[in-house]
């Protein structure tokens, strides 16, 4: 059994290096809900692709399959809420609270044209993440 897992994932490699949103596609489809690529919940803070389907809400038009990512994974695995002293009666905020988050660290913008009946075209926009990393929660 182990030697047929290593040897699909060795498959899947292959792939990937060979044919990469086509690989995101079919190891989508495969997925649960949202396509997640990987198995189990990440180690670290980094970035996991997954493909999605963009249509339009209202109008019909053609769908098309983007490969997306999201920023996933552990950072701290501590938070802390140490007291504040004051010299007044009164305390708005009796802690300083950390922690942190995974979050995109640097994105770019993108674009997909989506053909609709008529012959008009339409354009979605969406942030495509090329970067995560642990910053403070807010």
């Amino acid at each position: 059994m182990r030697n047929s897992s290593h040897l699909a994932r060795l498959r899947v490699l292959l792939f990937l290096l060979t044919c990469p949103l086509l690989a995101m596609i079919e190891a989508a489809a495969g997925k649960g809900e949202g396509g997640r690529l990987g198995e189990g919940t990440p180690d670290r803070c980094m970035r996991h692709h997954f493909v999605e389907t963009i249509t339009h809400p209202i109008y019909k038009c053609n769908s098309k399959m983007v490969l997306l990512a999201r920023c996933e994974g552990h950072c701290s695995h501590t938070s802390r809420s140490d007291p504040l002293v004051s010299f007044s009666s009164v305390l708005k905020q009796p802690f300083k609270n950390s922690c942190s988050c995974c979050r995109p660290n640097t994105s770019k913008l993108k674009a997909v044209r989506l053909r609709c009946t008529g012959g008009s075209r339409i354009t979605a926009t969406y942030r495509y993440i090329l970067a995560c990393r642990c910053e403070d929660c807010s």
